[in-house]
């Protein structure tokens, strides 16, 4: 099966002697992907397919770690930025491109009266502690989620290296739909938490009242409610989690789909709050790039415009229900679970039998890769997905669920593994 990532493995071998890790993302990485069944490098990609550079077609479910919401090189995104382009990307002064963004966000997300853009998710949710920080006069932030790179979150993980330990104790996790895991922290830092920032989803739907009482209980507290919607925004709904679940956040922060897969990340609250941001420190050189802008601007519009997000739910409830009745068809109760939203969900790989889950999902991957499928555990719809697309991902899990299955009860994964397995090194969720 190697012969068949023979450029793949190639480049991967000449990048790992120049980039650390061999890319500039760690989900993108050889720590995701076993080595010698996995394509490593995509050559070009066109709605909902993908081509790796040795030429195998894929149908993507990864999507650029979900940035891509209306489908890869969407024709009025690119008639955006191609017209943008002609006047220009950075200048020394900026365009009225960041208004237009600006505005449409305004538009559309419950909270937002302001908006500041950054270019990753990170930048978004590192300045929105810090002016949270500002606005509130403390220090301490309890989170819930994933959150980014920076030092202030990144800290409370298993990779921690090179944080400074004083920044590592002004964060603290707070476990989803448990209430009382919120108010220890606020017991043991009373009057010094500035925010409570966290995913107002991701794997499991919040329990009916947890969002409000989130809410409720950090204002209690003279704190912050932040939602970090870098992948629910402009996912969940055409105004984020925070109109879907009908629970405004004091801030929020977004990314991912909200330029369709251009750099471009954004703070929003309201004015009273934001017009701190000319007090803090968060200025980009590339800050205002009007390609990433324009980008947004015409998505932002489409959103608006057509029923994308009603097609995505769609067809995303269509995969649930198709991949929970494969599961129940295929006796895998033990070994594998559906969660999350109909537009980003999970298939949840557990340990069974002999096998712990990365070993299984090794083979999962190699399997699903070989059937022309690019995923790495969620299903990250586009509006590019067509029905045909889910029925042939469907059709694939018909093969490769009762292969799973009988790897287990056999005990015989080490022999139809054709590449060492995947480790755990960093889970995020």
């Amino acid at each position: 099966m190697s012969d068949r990532y023979q450029k793949s493995d190639a480049l991967l071998k000449r990048a790992l002697g120049i980039i650390p890790l061999g890319t500039q993302t760690f989900s993108k990485s050889k720590t995701q992907y076993p080595w010698g069944v996995s394509p490593f490098f995509i050559a070009k990609a066109e709605g909902s397919h993908v081509w790796d550079v040795d030429g195998h077609e894929y149908i993507d479910f990864v999507n650029g770690l979900a940035a891509i919401t209306l489908g890869y090189n969407d024709p009025d995104v690119n008639r955006a930025v191609q017209k943008q382009l002609e006047q220009g990307v950075i200048f020394s002064l900026p365009h009225p491109i960041e208004i237009e963004a600006a505005e449409e966000i305004t538009k559309m997300i419950p909270c937002a009266e302001m908006v500041r853009f950054g270019k990753n998710g990170s930048d978004a949710t590192a300045g929105a502690v810090r002016l949270a920080r500002a606005y509130a006069k403390r220090d301490h932030i309890a989170v819930c989620g994933y959150h980014g790179w920076q030092d202030w979150y990144i800290g409370t993980t298993s990779r921690s290296l090179g944080v400074p330990e004083a920044t590592r104790k002004l964060t603290h996790k707070f476990t989803f739909n448990d209430l009382d895991s919120l108010r220890a922290i606020f017991k043991e830092w009373p009057g010094q938490v500035a925010a409570v920032m966290m995913e107002p989803m991701n794997m499991t739907e919040p329990k009916t009242g947890f969002l409000e009482s989130v809410k409720e209980l950090a204002h209690e507290q003279g704190s912050l409610l932040i939602f970090d919607e870098t992948i629910t925004g402009f996912r969940f709904s055409n105004g984020g989690a925070q109109d879907y679940f009908h629970v405004t956040a004091d801030l929020a922060t977004f990314g991912k789909g909200i330029a369709n897969g251009y750099p471009l990340s954004a703070v929003t609250g309201p004015a009273n709050i934001m017009h701190l941001m000319e007090e803090i420190f968060f200025s980009f050189t590339f800050g205002g790039e009007t390609l990433s802008l324009a980008a947004s601007t015409a998505t932002l519009r489409k959103l608006q415009a057509e029923p994308i997000l009603q097609t995505i739910g769609q067809r995303g409830s269509h995969l649930l229900q198709g991949v929970q009745e494969r599961i129940a068809r295929y006796g895998l109760n033990g070994i594998l679970a559906i969660s999350g939203h109909p537009s980003w969900s999970f298939l949840n790989i557990q340990d069974a039998a002999a096998y712990k889950s990365w070993q299984i999902k090794s083979l999962f991957l190699q399997e699903m890769f070989a059937r022309g499928i690019l995923m790495i555990g969620t299903h990250n719809m586009s509006y590019a997905h067509s029905e045909k697309d889910v029925g042939s991902l469907l059709a694939v899990y018909d093969h490769v669920f009762p292969l799973l299955k009988e790897v287990v009860e056999k005990k015989t994964l080490e022999r139809r593994l054709h590449c060492k397995p995947l480790e755990p090194l960093f889970k995020i969720r």
